[in-house]
């Protein structure tokens, strides 16, 4: 893809963009060897990651599968991804049975996690982000994985310090982040003791038009409703240049396992991103709180010098997105808490 388009006005075209292989990422899948799991593909990040490793893969001339794992739960979206080339398997993974049966893969992507509700589930976060690891990573023994992390396993820092690197160490803040550690600790243990090569992906945040804090602000805005500055400033990559990273980032598995910082290049500000969607909406702004000196920032430094900066800037998805809700595009409902500093979500 050379060029992006000026704006977005509906899903399909959305779904275009989000899935169009690069020619860096066709290359990447030429290294995969036997079919491809991506588990928990009925979330917010799968289904648009498995039909673009489908597309890389064909792109390739690649005969490898792509088998999505999930409840599936909701209509429609098994159908959506046999259409575009995705085997899927409606699957429970807590339940052990259910988990031994699946057939056994030599990639895997795990994109399994929960996040929102956690507070006052705290037994059922635990388990979801720190036990089934462990059963996934004895059951594909052997098998190069990815597994999707967070951000917020770092502590929050200062916004002039840059954002915490790889090396820095981690901090978690409340029960969510601890489990999140835990989930690392965990596939860490079991891949290096059945020698599975991995990378652990620390994203924040992924950013698209029906989803990400950049919706959350331009909704705000549009609505008349203060913006809050209490977390005033945050990183963000689009979805699809996160999609294609957590994919390549298999290049880099290894035992023990590699480490990723996957998140856009700028330190953004809530105030500033807030007054660019009021020019762009015709609105005015108002605001509540103030900016705390410091906010869960990740320094991708290290993402950028393997894999290349994001295809998408900051500013185009801002534009994109003003437009979107403009039109009253369709979202996921699901604002994504960043101005969160307790932990509790």
């Amino acid at each position: 893809m050379n060029t992006l388009p000026e704006l977005i006005e509906n899903e399909p075209a959305l779904d275009e963009l989000l899935t169009i292989p690069s020619p860096e990422l066709v290359e990447s899948v030429r290294g995969i060897s036997g079919d491809v799991m991506v588990l928990g593909v009925g979330g917010k990040m799968g289904p648009t990651l498995a039909i673009l490793l489908r597309r890389a893969l064909d792109a390739a001339g690649s005969p490898a599968r792509v088998i999505g794992v999930s409840r599936f739960s909701g209509p429609g979206l098994r159908e959506r991804l046999h259409t575009r080339g995705v085997e899927t398997i409606p699957c429970d993974l807590l339940d052990p049975a259910r988990l031994a049966a699946l057939p056994k893969a030599d990639t895997v992507i795990y994109l399994v996690g929960m996040k929102f509700g956690s507070t006052g589930a705290e037994n059922l976060t635990w388990a979801m982000n720190t036990y089934l690891p462990g059963m996934v990573a004895q059951h594909f023994a052997g098998a190069r994985i990815v597994a999707l992390s967070t951000g917020n396993v770092y502590p929050l820092t200062p916004v002039m310090g840059g954002g915490s690197r790889e090396t820095d160490p981690v901090g978690p803040v409340g029960e969510y982040a601890q489990s999140c550690l835990g989930r690392e600790r965990i596939f860490s243990y079991w891949t290096e003791k059945t020698g599975s090569p991995l990378t652990l992906v620390r994203l924040n945040y992924a950013a698209e038009l029906r989803y990400g804090v950049l919706l959350d602000i331009a909704q705000k805005v549009h609505a008349g409703e203060p913006v809050d500055l209490a977390t005033g400033n945050f990183n963000c990559i689009w979805q699809g240049d996160a999609n294609s990273i957590v994919i390549r980032a298999l290049e880099i598995a290894g035992s023990p396992p590699a480490v990723l910082n996957l998140t856009g290049p700028e330190t953004l500000s809530v105030r500033r991103v807030a007054r660019q969607f009021g020019d762009l909406l015709g609105m005015e702004v108002t605001y509540s709180g103030e900016e705390a000196p410091t906010a869960l920032l990740s320094n991708a430094g290290f993402c950028f010098r393997r894999f290349g900066y994001p295809r998408v800037p900051a500013q185009q998805i801002i534009e994109w997105t003003a437009h979107w809700v403009k039109i009253g595009g369709p979202t996921l409902n699901k604002p994504t808490h960043f101005e969160t500093r307790d932990g509790k979500f």
